[in-house]
């Protein structure tokens, strides 16, 4: 479901991407992370909670992260504008989760999150207030790393970093 929410909010660019979480959603793998403990929960500011439900390897050679961000504080709080990254697009594209990268300790490489021919990060946009206990579903999608490597170090600008388990 987190792929399906967070799929059906970008524009007509992402589709494929969207298309491509909701697949991921649909496999075993994800619906086992989303009715089990999270893959990992990242702290952010004003009791911003980005628990990461799964991390899906597809035939493409991406990776597909999904999770939700939730409001754990007691009032109304605002996704930070350093998750859309440091970039000139955020200004054409607003708000988004394209400031995320992985990386990878072994084979010692960080991976952006992919970027459509417009320069529209690949994750849920449009992203803004969070009123006191709202969730909402994201995505996030990256190159994938070599199939040898199965976790990396989630790290979101504003949020604690987290180790995820790869699957697929």
């Amino acid at each position: 479901m987190a792929g399906c929410g967070g799929g059906g909010e970008d524009d007509n660019k992402s589709s494929p991407s969207a298309s491509t979480s909701k697949n991921s959603g649909s496999k075993p793998s994800a619906q086992k992370g989303q009715s089990e403990t999270p893959l990992a929960e990242l702290k952010g500011t004003d009791g911003l909670l980005l628990q990461i439900t799964s991390a899906q390897r597809d035939s493409g050679g991406f990776l597909t992260v999904n999770g939700t961000v939730k409001n754990d504080g007691a009032k109304s709080a605002v996704i930070p504008p350093q998750t859309s990254g440091d970039e000139t697009e955020v200004i054409a594209h607003g708000p988004s989760l394209g400031g995320a990268t992985i990386v990878d300790s072994k084979g010692k490489k960080r991976y952006y999150t992919l970027r459509d021919t417009e320069g529209r990060p690949l994750t849920t946009t449009g992203l803004g207030n969070l009123e006191a206990g709202q969730t909402l579903p994201v995505f996030m999608q990256f190159p994938a790393p070599p199939t040898s490597t199965t976790e990396v170090s989630l790290q979101v600008p504003t949020f604690s970093s987290g180790t995820i388990k790869i699957s697929g």
